[in-house]
């Protein structure tokens, strides 16, 4: 009997957290060949993520390096891919997101003749230069997409208004929850001595994340928004895990790095981090997973862009998009810090996102696109 061949690509640490349940949801189920293909787009925190899931690639490409364009590392992706494509001839390549490789591999799936699922699928801000690359590579994903797997309604919603079918489109939950009820239930051990001892004090204490592309022209006004608040609140610890990118790092550290209680570290490992995001009482961001993470958790979030694909936990009060102006961040992370009818207005325990189950929902939706099962009723917020 022939097992339908299932490749999962992935690059970056943010993909490697939202594809680990469902390719241990795939690996688990004797339906389905799967074979997982990592481009190490992110290498040193691909790796961290791979070994807390126990997940081994079959195909590792190892393409980042130093100073490389996106249009170089495009090209190296889909010649790399394309051989890899060629050799397991895959039934089904699942396309996780908006990175590079998530594009690069589905147009190279596309051109081999694969269907494509694209996974977290639908995410839309409008402006298709923000984020950048981001908004341009989802929508050329969708283009070439056999099964498109939304997480949310609105995400369903934004595929409709392009005509996508609604055949088509499946609403799963985000992944990134799955991931993140395991994570929840790790041991973790903090390797940097300084972040532990923040974090076993009785201090409040404030994530902060930056590191979006289109926010490097703002990286200044962020670092300052954190010395001012540093400042502000001697007595808060600001938790600063910092982008590994030079250009981040050079904006960044001369605001911070003399501050006594601003704590900075290099990028954690996933299981440091969601331990972090759990300790901290409110987080400063730019990322998108994290918009997604720390509401479940109950955690408010200022999100430091002009806009955002991912509206459900503004809509649902849990996120506040604040720009990436010094002074307007201030003082909406000061209001949380002060008010605390506006903290616990934010840090209801709303989940507009996931329930755990979205891995088992995608990988009903692959069975059932390729013959071999039948899709499961779609996520909806609220309903266990």
């Amino acid at each position: 009997m022939h097992k339908p061949k299932i490749m999962t690509v992935y690059g970056t640490r943010p993909e490697a957290i939202k594809v680990a349940p469902v390719i241990t949801e795939l690996q688990r189920d004797e339906r389905f060949r799967s074979i997982v293909v990592s481009t190490g787009q992110h290498k040193e925190m691909l790796e961290q993520v791979n070994k807390r899931f126990g997940i081994e690639p079959d195909y590792d490409m190892a393409l980042m390096k130093p100073g490389q364009s996106l249009n170089e590392l495009v090209s190296r992706a889909m010649a790399g891919l394309d051989t890899i494509i060629d050799e397991v001839d895959p039934d089904v390549i699942i396309s996780q997101g908006d990175t590079s490789t998530a594009m690069v591999a589905a147009l190279a799936g596309f051109h081999r003749g694969a269907k494509i699922v694209h996974l977290e699928a639908g995410l839309r801000t409008g402006n298709i230069c923000s984020p950048f690359p981001e908004e341009a590579n989802r929508r050329i994903i969708g283009q070439v997409s056999t099964v498109h797997l939304a997480p949310t309604n609105e995400s369903r919603e934004n595929l409709r208004r392009e005509n996508f079918r609604s055949k088509d489109i499946v609403v799963t939950g985000n992944s990134v929850i799955d991931a993140l009820i395991a994570a929840s239930k790790w041991t973790v051990e903090f390797e940097d001595e300084t972040l532990k001892e923040a974090i076993e004090s009785e201090k409040r204490l404030i994530l902060v994340t930056t590191h979006r592309r289109e926010n490097l022209t703002a990286m200044k006004e962020i670092g300052g928004a954190v010395q001012d608040l540093a400042k502000a609140f001697p007595d808060h610890v600001f938790a600063l895990p910092l982008h590994l990118n030079p250009k981040v790092r050079d904006e960044v550290l001369p605001e911070v790095e003399h501050l006594p209680n601003v704590v900075i570290t290099d990028p954690l490992p996933y299981d440091q981090f969601v331990a972090l995001m759990n300790r901290a009482h409110i987080v400063l961001t730019d990322s998108g997973g994290v918009q997604e993470e720390a509401p479940s958790l109950g955690k408010p979030v200022l999100v430091m862009r002009e806009n955002t694909e991912r509206p459900e936990a503004v809509v649902a009060g849990t996120v506040k998009l604040v720009g990436t102006n010094r002074g307007l961040i201030v003082a909406e992370a000061t209001t949380l810090l002060e008010s605390e009818a506006a903290y616990k207005a934010m840090a209801n325990a709303v989940n507009p996102y996931g329930d755990g189950k979205a891995a088992k929902r995608a990988v009903a939706a692959i069975g059932f696109l390729v013959g071999v099962g039948e899709r499961l009723p779609e996520f909806e917020p609220g309903i266990m």
